[in-house]
């Protein structure tokens, strides 16, 4: 079933929804979740969230892109569950992630006249522009959050080739911030 049509099920308040949302998109939600929590419960826990949250969400909400309209329902609550559980600490691989991007990107305590929404235009406009390699190589470690040896197995890269990409995207991301503006 295509994303149109499961989301008229949501609109047409059919269950039927749910059960095609989990059958299209709920190992990728699982692995968004896991690869956050590192727990396989709590990812379970966050998926069901996932479901009840876009049950809730649609209507009256008409998403564009349903996948990553679930991908980001799923992040945000494990990132929620994660804060919870750990008190502000972050597993191992998400803690890497968010360090690698925490150089380049604005400190809102130093420049809190920068919006969020703000920057994440710039950097959505930034993806756009890089090519299809580097852009998914990107979204999966700093969206997703996978490990540099899940993306290597992923694409068939090396895991060389993933550290050189990122390296070279945040390179380039640091001058297209400079470039709008924004000082790190």
């Amino acid at each position: 079933m295509d994303d149109l049509q499961i989301i008229e099920l949501y609109f047409a308040r059919d269950e039927k929804a749910i059960k095609e949302t989990d059958t299209k998109y709920g190992k990728l939600c699982f692995n968004v979740a896991n690869n956050i929590l590192s727990n396989d419960q709590d990812s379970e826990e966050c998926v069901n969230d996932t479901y009840l949250n876009v049950w809730n969400t649609i209507p009256p909400t008409r998403p564009n892109h349903f996948m990553a309209f679930i991908c980001k329902i799923t992040r945000n609550l494990s990132l929620k569950k994660l804060e919870f559980k750990m008190a502000l600490k972050r597993t191992p691989n998400a803690l890497v992630s968010f360090d690698e991007l925490e150089a380049i990107l604005p400190d809102n305590r130093m420049n809190p006249d920068i919006e969020n929404e703000e920057i994440g235009k710039i950097i959505s406009a930034f993806l756009r522009d890089e090519s299809e390699e580097a852009r998914n190589v990107f979204i999966r470690r700093y969206f997703h959050l996978d490990s540099i040896s899940d993306i290597a197995a992923r694409y068939s890269f090396t895991e060389s080739k993933v550290k050189n990409l990122l390296y070279h995207s945040r390179n380039r991301l640091r001058k297209c911030l400079r470039k709008e503006g924004i000082e790190v």
